[in-house]
């Protein structure tokens, strides 16, 4: 917005922007070139927020989560509880990253609301894509009504295959900036159909990507509506107005994300109520412009 500013500013101030109106160009037209730079930069920016920055920033931060930031990880994993299917969860007691062992393992599967089929397992070891993991001493029950039939594998293995890897259990602080909008789409609906509840700070992410482009065609109309007009003060004023707009927009945002992201407000209205609420004082400065 201040590179809107100085510009139009200094046309302002050599009398340009008094000698366009003068020849009949309307304010609407005079901001229609200043929409398709801005359009230009916004697409720009759009793509960068939703395919090449993730990317980028997923070579970063893998290199800073491995050598630099190793606690990063908030991923849970104590009482974890996952849906493997819709008719199917699996509760894990303890989960040890570093060997990539599970504790305490059950797994059970309904039909017709009912329990049909119940497995434990003292450990489950991953054994690599896709998606294979042994058992040990495990304990296997099926439920057919009344009758009900009971496998008991002590001091034994099982090879199985679960909807379960060990990504699952893995939350890296800003994890959700380096993942494409796509596969971030498909990340948070598979976790809500496994009962996983903290996608609040992905939904926000997808927001943020589509919601701050839009911000330039926002901040370029403030800027183009304040700096059109000779005042006194000069381009200092004009900055300083511009300037202090800028803050109070990245302290608005800022302050809607944080409620957002903690459940406080819907995602979706949390990124976009800034641009929302901005919207109408660009339509303000617009009404107020010189014309």
């Amino acid at each position: 917005m201040n590179a809107v500013i100085f510009f139009t500013s200094k046309m302002a101030y050599n009398s340009e922007i008094i000698s366009i109106f003068n020849a009949g160009v309307s304010f609407s037209r005079l901001m229609r070139p200043y929409l398709v730079a801005a359009g230009f930069i916004a697409v720009l920016h759009m793509m960068g927020n939703h395919f090449f920055i993730p990317k980028g920033n997923k070579t970063r931060l893998e290199i800073e989560h491995k050598y630099i930031s190793r606690d990063n990880d908030k991923g849970k994993t104590n009482d974890v509880h996952l849906f493997l299917s819709p008719d199917s969860k699996v509760y894990i007691n303890r989960y040890q990253k570093r060997d990539s062992t599970a504790r305490d393992l059950r797994i059970e599967k309904f039909k017709n609301h009912e329990l049909v089929y119940m497995l434990k397992a003292n450990t489950a070891e991953w054994q690599g894509p896709p998606n294979k993991w042994r058992l040990r001493n495990y304990e296997i029950r099926t439920f057919n009504g009344l009758d009900e039939s009971l496998v008991i594998g002590k001091g034994k293995l099982i090879d199985t295959t679960l909807n379960l890897t060990p990504d699952d259990f893995v939350d890296y602080l800003n994890q959700e900036s380096m993942i494409p909008t796509g596969e971030l789409r498909r990340y948070i609906k598979n976790q809500k159909k496994r009962g996983v509840s903290n996608t609040q700070k992905y939904e926000t992410e997808v927001y943020r990507r589509t919601a701050e482009p839009f911000t330039i065609f926002i901040l370029t109309i403030i800027g183009l509506a304040i700096a059109a007009r000779k005042v006194r003060g000069g381009i200092g004023l004009h900055l300083a107005i511009g300037i202090g707009i800028g803050a109070l927009f990245i302290f608005f945002s800022r302050f809607s994300i944080v409620f957002a992201t903690g459940e406080a407000i819907p995602a979706l209205l949390g990124i976009w109520m800034p641009n929302i609420v901005f919207s109408i004082v660009a339509a303000y400065f617009v009404l107020k412009a010189q014309k």
